[in-house]
């Protein structure tokens, strides 16, 4: 049997330093944030080609769209308990598998109602891959570079972005719809004997009882790092706190220190993405229906607007570990929300304007669209982490599947200036919570930012001072 220092899991995890093995943890990481991103706008470079033949309206295009977002609030919260119970690593080959092969199934739709299906079904691995992979990552993390080592995954999914804008340019008018629906397949094939490989998260297993395997794992780690004992690897740090066993209970999302934590991101996920999404999938249209440009003009504007994710990866990256979240999250919800609000109080401006600030607004705007993820499972202990990240992205597609629908309600009837005034004072409004509750989490190990909840009753928290190589 092992002795007590051999489960001191996370201080064994803060001292093992980036190497290729986190390199192979990134494959199978990358390609699901990539293809998550690629699936969920597949259908949005598909509709402006089949508004003709399927003889569709405004109101049903953003149900087509939003109805995926249903099946991802299911899926988000179903894989988020299945990753709590079961495992991250089954939980990120099940969802993986999942959307892959339904999006092949996609390519085979036959008119609204079967796409509707599909996608619906579709939803449920979608909505399931972002919040297993972000808490899977980051339980390999250290607490002084969390952010950047998460983001540095997820940057796959700002990447898909603008790679699935220029593919939707390339692909549907050239070769036909059904071809965006049978790429996003490819992740399935390409990562299902890899992802078998992954370790289970030594933390996940600790919080169940299962120490020796929680060891060995971590040993298997540590000597695929050392390359086998020949490079020492950093003293354990003292004195950091190793979660005891604990069982699963939603409603300990609302105990404590969790109850404001959770009313708070719930909120941020919400404002963000209600915005991002509405924009993100209507904007295609917009640009035929409103500005009356051509379809492939419109897909040549949504490919500059997507590239804006690139470099608001990078300051998000930049600055992620270095001002901390929350500030990070003041400054893109206040500065996005004043440019949205420019619009609405410029109903003349030009299509370039518009492009211009819409994408400057995005840039801001998504850097809590990246960086929510990570937040959110820093704001939970080990046994509530992947249920927490599961709720917290539960909230993003509702927002998902409210923005795009908000949208084709409030664009016939009350103009494209009311839907940006509407979305600026939601931008606004978040960043009012994020001001007076929002806590920050920049350079904490988990288990003293977010203390189990075990047998002890509510937490208390680690002062904000208490940080990790901080005197």
């Amino acid at each position: 049997m092992a002795d007590a220092q051999d489960y001191a899991v996370a201080a064994r995890i803060e001292r093992l330093p980036l190497s290729s093995w986190h390199v192979f943890i990134g494959i199978v990481v990358c390609t699901g944030f990539f293809f998550d991103a690629f699936d969920i706008q597949a259908l949005s470079y598909a509709m402006p080609v089949l508004i003709r033949p399927w003889h569709l309206q405004p109101g049903e295009i953003g149900a087509a769209i939003s109805v995926g977002f249903i099946g991802q609030i299911v899926g988000a919260l179903l894989f988020g308990w299945i990753a709590q119970r079961w495992g991250r690593v089954p939980a990120v080959i099940a969802t993986m598998v999942g959307f892959s092969v339904m999006s092949l199934a996609c390519a085979f739709a036959w008119d609204l109602r079967s796409m509707m299906v599909l996608r619906l079904i579709q939803g449920l691995g979608l909505g399931g891959a972002i919040p297993v992979l972000a808490t899977y990552v980051g339980e390999f993390a250290s607490a002084r570079r969390r952010g950047r080592f998460v983001l540095s995954y997820q940057c796959a999914f700002s990447i898909g972005l603008p790679v699935t804008a220029w593919v939707g340019n390339l692909v549907v008018p050239h070769f036909g719809w059904q071809w965006m629906f049978v790429i996003g397949a490819l992740p399935g094939l390409a990562v299902l004997p890899v992802a078998r490989l992954l370790p289970e998260s030594p933390r996940w297993l600790l919080s169940r009882g299962r120490n020796e395997e929680a060891d060995r794992v971590l040993t298997r780690i540590e000597m695929a790092i050392s390359h086998g004992g020949k490079r020492p690897l950093p003293p354990i740090p003292a004195n950091l706190p190793s979660a005891p066993r604990a069982d699963t209970h939603v409603g300990n999302l609302f105990r404590g220190i969790y109850l404001r934590r959770t009313l708070t991101v719930w909120t941020l996920w919400f404002c963000t993405y209600v915005i991002t999404y509405g924009m993100l999938t209507w904007l295609p249209t917009i640009w035929t229906t409103v500005y009356h440009l051509t379809p492939a003009e419109a897909f040549a504007y949504q490919s500059k607007y997507s590239l804006i994710s690139l470099p608001g990866f990078l300051l998000t990256i930049s600055l992620i570990d270095f001002i901390g979240r929350r500030r990070m999250f003041l400054l893109g919800l206040g500065a996005g929300g004043v440019l949205m609000m420019s619009l609405a109080l410029d109903p003349g401006a030009g299509t370039l304007v518009v492009l211009l600030t819409l994408s400057f607004s995005q840039l801001m705007v998504g850097m809590l669209a990246l960086a929510l993820s990570t937040y959110t499972m820093e704001l939970y202990p080990t046994e509530l982490r992947a249920l927490g990240s599961g709720f917290g992205n539960a909230w993003l597609r509702l927002a998902g599947a409210a923005g795009p629908a908000f949208v084709g309600l409030m664009l016939p009837r009350f103009g494209l200036d009311a839907v940006f005034f509407c979305f600026s004072v939601l931008l606004l409004t978040g960043c009012v919570v994020c001001f007076f509750f929002a806590v920050e989490t920049r350079g904490r190990v988990l288990e003293q930012l977010s203390p189990s909840l075990g047998d002890r009753g509510a937490p208390t928290p680690v002062p904000l001072t208490e940080r990790v190589g901080e005197a």
